[in-house]
């Protein structure tokens, strides 16, 4: 097992999950699909495993805050961080789970970071 969720009572934690690729696999396969004239989902796969999978973790560890997922058009980083940085001053969260993710040919990569107010972005 995992052990036990490392939180305090009545603490809130968010995650923030960021990738620029997002999952190529699943945006791979929807694209053949289009191309080839098939149906695709209103719901398919990439657009919902990540939702599920920080959710998952959120619940699994007790994570007591917003989950969000993002996948920007520019820095992953700065994004991530700037979004915690809104959930803190907005009071949804005293500190937040950013995981940056990203699938490439060269190699997988991820990083979380851990947030709270006053920390240097």
């Amino acid at each position: 097992m995992y052990g036990e969720p490392p939180l305090r009572q009545g603490e809130r934690t968010g995650i923030v999950l960021v990738s620029r690729s997002g999952d190529r696999a699943s945006a791979e396969h929807v694209h053949a699909a289009v191309a080839d004239g098939k149906r695709v989902g209103p719901l398919y796969f990439f657009q919902s495993v990540p939702n599920s999978v920080a959710g998952y973790v959120a619940a699994r560890w007790g994570l007591r805050g917003p989950v969000v997922c993002l996948s920007p058009t520019t820095d992953a980083r700065r994004t991530g961080l700037d979004q915690a940085a809104l959930l803190i001053a907005d009071g949804d969260a005293d500190q937040v789970l950013v995981v940056l993710v990203e699938q490439a040919t060269a190699g997988d990569t991820a990083v979380a970071l851990l947030v709270s107010e006053g920390d240097p972005s």
